[in-house]
């Protein structure tokens, strides 16, 4: 500490700090922060250099060359970086057996966390010391993306992704994570990634995006990381309402009728959209709906219903799967009849196939399950993990063309019973229960 001085400046502490990364940059003869165009460059030397480097400002500007070649190489060069990853920068295995015989012998605390610090992977201090780099995190995020992309197709990549699920669910706990409200005054990079990112029912231009986050009945919030500040990670677009709805497309008129405030009766989550593929399994959405009941209960006491609006994203996907097996309860003629691109708007059509999408969809829902034994739309499992009830199957809510592509136009409402959350999750948790309205269960009885 300066003598005579209660702190040192935060600004000072900012300019050292750059100070000590630019050193170490001319040092190595990096590339530095901005991810210029580098040679073509051993990507695996230099995460070895990396590990083997003690000093932070060297340590600093060598993360930034690593990752600047990485942004620089070909498809080939990335793939054969992450092979390297999973097969050498594994545990040292001499250490972790020395460890080990250690241990066999005295099992003693000071030995169990000496083997502990050498089962760690390497590529998971090579992913720290990666993070210290100027948009380090992000870079990482992109870097699992790829992973990801590729994981299908060689599964002894998972190793890696281990590791990054291990490190990013530290980085991405809820203790870091602001929550955020988007309105019309949000800055515009910031809104422009909403139009970018909203994946459930997408926003046609900036006037559409207006309609969703100005009027008083309208709400959206967004999870955002310190390290990513101007990068949502997860946003949820809200109605107020006064009762459940049934449809989509009303609820996204522009030229539809506002509610008062004081009038809401009913919070509608009606979009949920996670925005960066490479955080894909990383566990803050659930946070993200209790967080934002909370504030609209502060916000608004009149609310007492909270409920959603979510689509089904592979129910087209699994009925035609099913009727392609020759399951009987698929094959009927209501299923040649949705092959006809304009069902929807015959009446009588519609009465026709109405009664079998229904008892269709709580097949799907009850009593359809993947490998895992859990239910096999991914937004179910979502919502009925935090702890809502499946109320209600709504034909004909999406009639948008990627509604009936995914859907049949298919889509359901979950409500979020407040006393009812727990005792829902465990139900779901534990023993794979759906809790789901009567009415619903007693459509398998048909």
């Amino acid at each position: 500490m300066i003598a005579g001085s209660s702190s040192t400046s935060p600004s000072f502490l900012i300019a050292l700090i750059e100070s000590a990364t630019k050193s170490g940059r001319r040092f190595l003869g990096g590339a530095g922060h901005g991810r210029a165009p580098v040679p073509s460059t051993d990507l695996i030397k230099i995460a070895e250099e990396l590990l083997s480097r003690r000093g932070e400002a060297s340590g600093i500007a060598l993360a930034e060359r690593l990752l600047a070649a990485y942004e620089w190489s070909s498809t080939e060069k990335r793939l054969e970086f992450l092979f390297a990853l999973a097969n050498d920068f594994g545990p040292n295995m001499e250490a972790l057996t020395k460890a080990l015989d250690t241990v066999n012998r005295d099992p003693s605390p000071d030995h169990l966390n000496a083997l502990h610090a050498v089962s760690e992977p390497r590529r998971q201090q090579l992913f720290r010391r990666i993070n210290l780099a100027g948009g380090g995190t992000k870079s990482l995020i992109a870097m699992r993306e790829d992973l990801l992309g590729n994981l299908q197709k060689y599964p002894e990549l998972k190793r890696v992704d281990a590791d990054f699920s291990h490190l990013f669910a530290s980085w991405f706990n809820r203790g870091f994570l602001v929550l955020k409200r988007i309105d019309w005054e949000t800055p515009a990079n910031i809104l422009e990634k909403i139009i970018q990112y909203e994946a459930v029912h997408e926003i046609a231009d900036w006037s559409d995006l207006r309609n969703r986050v100005q009027p008083s009945d309208r709400r959206c919030y967004a999870f955002f990381h310190p390290q990513l500040v101007d990068e949502p990670l997860i946003f949820v677009e809200v109605a107020l309402t006064t009762e459940m709805p049934l449809r989509i497309q009303p609820l996204l008129k522009i030229d539809r009728k506002f509610v008062p405030e004081s009038d809401a009766t009913t919070a509608v989550f009606y979009s949920i959209s996670n925005t960066q593929k490479g955080l894909r399994g990383v566990s803050f959405g659930n946070f993200l709906i209790k967080q934002v009941v909370q504030d609209l209960k502060a916000e608004l006491p009149n609310l007492r219903n909270f409920a959603t609006l979510s689509p089904a994203p592979r129910f087209s996907k699994w009925l035609s799967t099913r009727a392609g097996n020759g399951q009987p309860q698929i094959q009927c003629a209501p299923l040649n009849a949705l092959n006809d691109p304009a069902w929807f708007d015959d009446e009588k059509m519609v009465e026709t196939i109405g009664p079998y999408l229904m008892r269709m969809a709580a097949l799907y829902y009850l009593d359809s399950r993947g490998s895992n034994g859990r239910t096999i739309d991914p937004v179910a499992q979502f919502h009925l993990g935090n702890g809502a009830r499946l109320e209600s199957i709504n034909i004909l809510g999406d009639r948008s063309e990627k509604g009936i592509a995914q859907s049949h136009g298919l889509m359901v409402n979950y409500v979020y019973h407040l006393a009812d959350i727990e005792a829902n999750h465990e139900a779901f948790a534990e023993r794979g229960e759906i809790i789901a309205a009567p009415h619903i269960r007693k459509l398998l009885e048909s």
